[in-house]
């Protein structure tokens, strides 16, 4: 090999390479731990309901490490997706020593069972939250199919001014609807939007000239449906149905 110059020059272009990109390695290494490029500040945006200046700084303080070069952007984003209410998180730089941080909260549409949250896209989340919202319960993994039929319920009591307050489907896809009157609507497993709609059109002429407080309404019926009335309950006798035209 010694008598090989043509080798010989290879080896060493080959270490001078190697050493120049240790070189280069090693100041920019230096450089970018200057403390000229400090992460100087953390600039949050968002719409935020539910999550308070706080939190936010507190995950900062123990959470940003590193400075505008060394920061560890998707360790960030999955640091403020930690925080209660956060659904989305976009981060990045913005120089000279700045981390642009856009939270976007959930906004919570109704209660899933007792354990959790159902935002307007149909998510599930936990979070601590008093306000009043509907609740709504169904086997697991079907809160997004809930959230539309809510909607569209919603929309379509809005008629007869009523809301709907509670919305459950059974693992058979059977649905039931409890009213803000207290009535609960049996809609059962098919053709659920034109049973509620068929009750919708004819309220006003069947059930809202009764005057009295309705318990029940079962809707799985071809032309018509089953009410319950309580003050209509005989004393020892069971629950008295009446039949409502469509």
């Amino acid at each position: 090999m010694w008598d090989r110059p043509d080798i010989l020059n290879r080896i060493s272009s080959l270490l001078f390479t190697l050493a120049l990109l240790l070189a280069a390695y090693g100041a920019l290494h230096f450089i970018t731990h200057l403390p000229v490029f400090l992460l100087r500040e953390v600039r949050v945006n968002g719409v935020l309901a539910h999550l308070t200046g706080e939190q936010v700084e507190t995950l900062v303080r123990r959470e940003i490490k590193g400075n505008f070069f060394t920061l560890d952007l998707a360790a960030a984003r999955a640091a403020f997706e930690k925080l209660p209410w956060v659904r989305k998180v976009n981060v990045r730089r913005q120089w000279p020593g700045r981390l642009e941080v856009m939270l976007e909260e959930h906004v919570p549409l109704a209660r899933w069972g007792s354990l959790a949250l159902v935002n307007t896209y149909g998510e599930e989340f936990e979070a601590a939250y008093d306000g009043k919202l509907p609740l709504f319960a169904g086997p697991a993994g079907s809160a997004k199919e809930v959230t539309i039929q809510y909607e569209y319920f919603r929309k379509s009591l809005a008629a007869i001014a009523r809301v709907p307050v509670q919305v459950r489907v059974s693992p058979r896809r059977a649905w039931q609807i409890r009213l803000d009157d207290g009535t609960m609507l049996e809609l059962g497993r098919e053709q659920i939007e034109a049973r509620l709609a068929r009750f919708v059109s004819s309220y006003e002429r069947t059930l809202g000239r009764l005057g009295r407080r309705i318990d029940y309404v079962d809707l799985r019926y071809t032309n018509g449906f089953a009410v319950r009335i309580p003050e209509l309950r005989p004393e020892k006798a069971g629950p008295r149905e009446r039949k409502g035209a469509a």
